[in-house]
This record gives C-alpha cells, structure tokens and sequence, in this order.
C-alpha cells in the first residue's frame, strides 16, 4: 500500500487545524469541564471539526475516534482516523506551549501514518511506515544514549504515576537517571522522537492522545507501547524510548512493582 498520499493528508490537516487553534491561543480562554474533570475549550472543538470535515471529504467512509466527539463507525472499511486536536488542553489554556495537535491513521487495529503538530512551536513530526520520520522535513532519530545513568526521562503527572501503582518504579528511575523534567504530553513524545530525551511515561494513556506515536517512533528507530515491553497503542499506559535503553528500564520497572 502506497502510504504517502495518506501521510501528506495527515500532515497538511494537522498542521492547518494547528493553525486554527493559534486564533484562540493566549486569548484568555475559559474552559468548560467534561464528566472526568478534565478542561475542553472552544479551541479543541474547533479543531476537531475541521480534521473530521476534511477526512469526510478526502476518505468518506473511514471512521474515525476523536476525543471530543467520539466515534464516527467505518464503512466496512479497514481505516479508522485517531484525532486529539489539542494534547495537552491544560497548557493551552495556561498560554504554555508545549501542546499538540495529533492525527493518525490506523490500518487493520495497526496505526501506520501519524502526525504530531506543535503550532506554539512550530513543529511537525510526522511519519508512516516505511516512509522515515520527519521532524520540520529532515529526518529525525531516537537518541543512542544505552546507559539509565546518562538519560533524560520525561513524564506528566508525578501524582499519576504514583495514583496508577507506578510509584516505587518511577521513584527508582528517575533516582538513577541523570536528569527527569515535565516536558509533559505530547510534547515529550517529541523531544524523545528527535534525541533531545531519553524516555517519555504515562501510566495512563487515552488511544486519542498516543494515535501518531506509534509509526514516529517505529520510523526514529525506537519503542512506543506499554510499561511491560508490549509495542502499540492500546493498551492504556505508555512508554516511549530508544531502542538502546528499553532493556535497563523494563528490568528496573519489573523489579520495583508497587
């Protein structure tokens, strides 16, 4: 199958939704709360239709999974479309950054084409299988740091990691870690895809705020998938790393369990 149409679609869409999002971005924004507490603004709607416009008119019966609207049903067709128009709504609504726009498309359970839009920054990463990864159009790699000792190591929430019964394993890893920082959501999936960190861990992980990870970091040459060493993204925790140090965290996490 020839990805590359599929993938300059991704690109394009995620980058104008990005751009829509700017119109709304340090403008003192209010947001309302869902059910689950967590913060959607104007802006993440927005967003949100635009992508599920586009791909009606570019793949019409394709469904697709937003976090804002749910679930459009395929059309007995293979392709499903993953959206979170705004990863990261708590930093946008704070005017921080660090927030993305994700976009992937998942053929037959597997998501193949991604791409990761950061407007704030101006930053596109993006890739398919077979196609490379791309970082603002040159190609982008994992870092070879092999050694615990020398990583950097990101993370989200330091109360969700303890909250999901990851405590006792990140207390040991980030102890031995040369550096851990809060380049939180998307934002670290970034910074690890082009070898500025190490590893990035959620303990908890929406299939909507990890849709375009999974080809990036097959494409940069590293691991994206769950705390035990299984690759995907649907199994409701997240990892991402290089393929060098993958080894020494499983070890460390299966030996530090709460």
């Amino acid at each position: 199958m020839n990805l590359q149409p599929y993938l300059d679609f991704t690109t394009q869409t995620a980058y104008r939704a990005g751009r829509i999002t700017l119109g709304y971005y340090q403008t003192g924004l209010r947001p309302d709360f869902k059910p689950d507490d967590t913060p959607v603004t104007a802006a993440d709607r927005a967003a949100e239709e635009f992508i599920r416009g586009e791909i009606g008119k570019q793949y019409p019966g394709h469904g697709i999974l937003g976090e804002e609207f749910g679930k459009t049903e395929s059309d007995g067709q293979p392709f499903r479309w993953i959206i979170d128009p705004i990863d990261g709504t708590k930093s946008f609504m704070r005017g921080v950054p660090l927030y993305g726009v994700l976009v992937g498309l998942e053929i037959e359970g597997v998501v193949r084409v991604g791409a990761a839009y950061y407007p704030a920054l101006d930053e596109m990463l993006c890739a398919a299988d077979g196609l490379g990864c791309w970082w603002n159009g040159r190609r982008a790699r994992v870092s070879e740091v092999a050694r615990l000792e020398q990583a950097y190591l990101c993370y989200t929430n330091l109360r969700g990691i303890a909250k999901y019964g990851r405590g006792k394993a990140w207390n040991e890893l980030s102890a031995r870690a040369f550096a851990s920082r809060g380049w939180s959501d998307a934002y670290g999936y970034l910074v690890v895809a082009t070898g500025r960190a190490e590893a990035m861990f959620d303990p908890v992980m929406h299939i909507w705020d990890c849709g375009p990870f999974p080809p990036i970091f097959r494409e940069a040459g590293g691991y994206f998938g769950d705390w035990q060493g299984n690759a995907g993204h649907d199994h409701g925790e997240a990892i991402a790393c290089n393929q060098a140090l993958l080894p020494e965290l499983l070890e460390v996490i299966g030996q530090n369990r709460d």
